[in-house]
């Protein structure tokens, strides 16, 4: 963020080190700052920053989706934006989609793609059996060939429909533009999430305290979506 336009002047890590200079310059690598500019929070960038050094997430994943969400390169692979519903303590609030890196996140859109298309191969192969009334068995070709269907054919589908999943990133709409607030896991709850962003993110936007439902009606998780 631009000196000017900083809405905190300091910030130090949990062993207190002033690392102000350094999420400046963070925020400029990852085209954050060019990006959107005076609407991201201190949390977003923080925990951007926090996660990067920590191995645990790349900052040009979440970026992809937020210059998707700007107009500012071509549409996205994952879900599109949608808003909080169920989500109590978040209702109000949009979140996005952002694909994580490793096995974990592969699996998990695995999991979908068989859900949504099962063994396209394999169901293909069943029926030309069938048609031609001859009784056949897989063969070791043929395994390969639905191992690669459920992989790279099933992940292609997902991404041609931009329908991969992963964690996400949250923000509000206001005035026309969107305000990035974080980043989080669906594993993260939804109080724990709306505590930060009463904590920081209203600070630095009032205007979220119209957005948000008010704290007393969050008692608990009422489920991800």
């Amino acid at each position: 963020m631009k000196k000017t336009e900083m809405t905190w002047r300091k910030v130090t890590d949990s062993d207190g080190n002033d690392v102000t200079e350094e999420l400046e310059v963070f925020a400029d690598i990852y085209g954050l700052e060019r990006a959107a500019s005076g609407r991201y929070s201190l949390l977003l960038l923080y925990g951007l920053y926090y996660l990067s050094n920590a191995g645990r997430l790349n900052p040009a994943k979440v970026m992809e989706e937020i210059k998707a969400l700007e107009g500012l390169r071509q549409s996205s692979c994952t879900k599109p934006a949608s808003i909080f519903r169920r989500n109590q303590p978040l209702r109000g609030l949009w979140h996005k989609h952002y694909l994580e890196g490793g096995m974990s996140s592969m699996a998990i859109n695995l999991q979908k793609g068989m859900r949504k298309y099962g063994i396209p191969c394999a169901k293909r192969m069943v029926e030309e059996a069938r048609e031609s009334g001859e009784e056949r068995y897989f063969s070791e070709k043929d395994v390969l060939s639905i191992a690669r269907d459920v992989v790279e054919g099933n992940w292609k589908r997902l991404m041609k429909e931009s329908a991969l999943t992963g964690q996400w990133i949250i923000f509000a709409r206001h005035g026309g533009n969107n305000y990035y607030l974080c980043v989080a896991n669906h594993t993260t709850g939804d109080q724990k999430i709306r505590d930060q962003i009463d904590a920081i993110c209203v600070q630095e936007f009032p205007f979220l305290k119209r957005i948000l439902s008010p704290p007393a009606g969050a008692k608990h998780d009422l489920g991800n979506e």
